[in-house]
């Protein structure tokens, strides 16, 4: 399965919200420096749709806000 996610980093709360069946909005903490805010943002995906992390990977948009993500069975 592949959702589409539109992250804003640095945020002062962490929030997510569900645009569509495919699409989510996120905001986390974290700055997109070193991988951060990506690393946040596959956590929060993860506990969202209740899969282990292992199984959400970003396939799409690394650099940018817009971001594609793969989601395992």
């Amino acid at each position: 399965m592949y959702i589409k996610v539109r992250v804003t980093a640095g945020a002062k709360r962490e929030t997510i919200t569900k645009v569509s069946k495919s699409s989510y909005k996120v905001n986390v903490k974290e700055p997109a420096e070193r991988n951060l805010a990506n690393a946040r943002v596959v956590e929060l995906i993860a506990q969202e749709l209740k899969v282990p992390v292992k199984k959400v990977k970003i396939i799409n948009g690394h650099q940018s806000p817009s971001k594609m993500l793969s989601i395992g069975e």
